[in-house]
């Protein structure tokens, strides 16, 4: 009878997978919207291209165009690289991203 125990198929049991949960999204339009009219705001601010600003920050201008349209957001190297091109700081532009925020929060009641 112990013989016939080897012949039994066994099921491998799969460690569970990482990375997201399921239908979670790595951005929040929302975030990102404001992120990207905080941006343009101040580029226009600043009397910037599109282009101009994508060679002062050293980032694509084809990522520059999808960050002011709300499609990326920027890593926090990304962020401080921006603020330098813009000749602001950090926190600058992250004061101006929050003022975007609630002014979207505001448009949605």
């Amino acid at each position: 009878m112990l013989a016939n125990l080897g012949a039994m198929p066994t099921k491998r049991v799969q460690p569970p997978k990482g990375g997201r949960p399921v239908g979670a999204k790595s951005t929040d339009p929302a975030i990102a919207t404001a992120f990207g009219r905080a941006v343009v705001a101040l580029r226009l601010s600043k009397g910037l291209s599109q282009e101009g600003l994508a060679l002062k920050a050293m980032v694509d201008r084809s990522f520059m165009g999808r960050l002011e349209r709300g499609q990326n957001v920027p890593n926090l190297v990304g962020v401080v690289k921006l603020a330098a091109a813009l000749n602001c700081s950090a926190a600058t532009l992250i004061k101006k991203f929050e003022a975007e925020m609630a002014a979207l929060d505001g448009s949605e009641e």
